[in-house]
Parts: structure tokens; sequence; C-alpha cells
């Protein structure tokens, strides 16, 4: 798991076992999510990339309406849905927030 704390000083983040799908379908359900020069990158288990955009064209928020743990995360257009140990869940968005200020 990402080191929470280091990773804000250096505006970076990165959690693994994340469950990462796109609509209806599964991509992964130990994938990574990585925030860093100023880029999200969402990766399979094997470490390969399944989706990118640079901050400036992500969202990530965390819905009233999905259960909790789960951030909703669009990348250029394409809506992705990834869910954390509900405890990390905020940090993705709170990563990606501040790492595009």
């Amino acid at each position: 798991m990402g080191d929470w704390g280091r990773s804000v000083a250096k505006r970076e983040f990165e959690e693994r076992g994340v469950l990462i799908r796109r609509g209806w379908r599964q991509l992964t359900t130990a994938g990574r999510v990585r925030v860093a020069e100023g880029r999200l990158t969402l990766l399979n288990s094997r470490g390969s990339e399944i989706d990118s955009a640079p901050l400036s064209e992500v969202r990530v928020a965390e819905p009233w309406y999905v259960p909790r743990g789960c951030v909703r995360a669009v990348l250029g257009g394409t809506v992705y849905l990834l869910r954390l140990a509900p405890s990390r869940a905020r940090y993705v968005a709170e990563a990606a927030h501040r790492a595009r200020s």
C-alpha cells in the first residue's frame, strides 16, 4: 500500500490491490492507481497500463451512490470505478486534487 505521508510531500500517490471496472466490465481485481508526474495512471496486476491521462483531464470523486471505498474516476472522457480499502479511497481523490495544484 502507498505511504500517504511521504506521497503528499512529493505530490505522488500509488495504491495497489485496486479493483478497476469500466462500466459493467471488470478489468482487474489487483490493479494499481498511480498519481505521479502530473498524470493519473491505471495499471493492471501485471503492471501494464490500462489508461492514463494528465491530471488536467481527470475528474475523481466519491459519489454518494456507490459503496464505501469506491471512487469514480473519469480519465479523458472514459469512466472507471475504482474499489479500494474504504480508508484509502479518499486518498486517491485527494492526491489527484493536490497534484493538480
